[in-house]
């Protein structure tokens, strides 16, 4: 929280001072309508600024779509190769498993059978 306050104190204080010191008015002219709006300077560079910025984080996060969906295919065959993979490996513990049991029946099965023929 300290350091938002930091950043953003002294950028405050640099807009304010940009703000007093620029209060002359203009007219903004809209050239094809008969549009005028007369504002201080220092709005009219902001707002310049403002709209500027926002056409720049627009142009930025269109050119990251590609590469988010890209991003989110690979996590969904992620998580399917996770569930294959979890899957191989309960065969495989079932598998063992089963085989143990086997190996252990036919244990059982030889010793009676020895037990039986003394």
């Amino acid at each position: 929280m300290t350091w938002r306050l930091v950043l953003s104190a002294p950028l405050a204080l640099l807009l304010v001072l940009f703000g007093l010191s620029n209060r002359h008015m203009v007219a903004l002219k809209l050239w094809p309508f008969d549009l005028e709006w007369d504002v201080p300077l220092a709005v009219a560079v902001l707002l310049a600024a403002a709209l500027a910025f926002l056409l720049g984080a627009g142009i930025a996060w269109a050119s990251s779509l590609p590469h988010r969906r890209r991003a989110r295919r690979m996590e969904a065959a992620a998580h399917l190769l996770e569930a294959e993979l979890n899957d191989m490996k309960g065969r495989e513990a079932a598998a063992a498993q089963a085989s143990a049991t086997q190996v252990g029946v036919t244990q059982v099965g030889t010793a009676l059978a020895s037990a039986v023929e003394r």
